[in-house]
């Protein structure tokens, strides 16, 4: 086969399977992109662009790792949804950047975050000033999710603090209620009051301004 041709073949063959494979990995946005998304996805575009341009490499050679890549994304995609820890160290942590309107510098050392990213960002969402910002979160995928303080004298100001995730797939988290000044105990008792006696049973539980959201598994 002529090389131009083989180099066309190949750039079709490995652009519908690629497009195949990033589908069945699931939908993601760009900026929701985990480190082990990017990873792969560098990974698996590497493999491609080896095999287009060397055409003496046997396709298997570039096929099979790509579907391996695959089959690893899923398994950890799966293992992702099941465990809040292995979420955690592969995706991190939300961290509270300003909260009521106070910047946590230990929190942006934590993540080598400094103040130009912290500005570039704001002005990103068109906000001025840090003293407009009632909380700032840098999420896990890097990006900032800004509440901004009530400008207009006359809306009814919010009490309380952002909305509190004290139990996440069945498991308490410790420092969400260290976060609030409540214990492990108090939580338990609350939801025991409610009816609830088995944590494990609850997918997602919340806390704000008093209240409790609560959703159970599959259900």
């Amino acid at each position: 086969m002529d090389p131009y041709l083989t180099i066309v073949f190949r750039t079709i063959l490995f652009y519908v399977l690629i497009l195949v494979i990033f589908r069945m990995m699931g939908k993601r946005e760009i900026g929701e992109l985990s480190i082990l998304d990017l990873v792969v996805f560098i990974m698996i575009g590497e493999l491609a662009v080896v095999a287009i341009e060397r055409p003496n490499v046997r396709l298997l050679h570039a096929i099979v790792p790509m579907v391996l890549l695959m089959f690893i994304q899923i398994i950890m995609a799966i293992i992702s949804l099941k465990s809040k820890r292995f979420r955690d160290l592969v995706d991190g942590k939300p961290s509270i950047i300003i909260n009521r309107g106070k910047i946590d510098e230990v929190a942006m050392r934590k993540q080598r975050y400094n103040f130009d990213d912290l500005m570039t960002q704001l002005r990103e969402k068109d906000i001025r000033s840090i003293a407009d910002v009632e909380f700032a979160i840098l999420e896990s995928s890097g990006s900032l999710s800004v509440i901004e303080k009530l400008k207009n004298s006359n809306e009814i100001p919010k009490q309380g603090d952002i909305t509190i995730p004290l139990i996440i797939d069945g498991s308490i988290e410790e420092e969400n209620l260290k976060r609030i000044n409540k214990t492990n105990l108090w939580l338990r008792q609350e939801l025991k009051k409610k009816g609830y006696r088995d944590v494990k049973k609850i997918s997602f539980c919340s806390y704000e301004n008093g209240k409790f959201f609560i959703d159970l598994q599959d259900e």
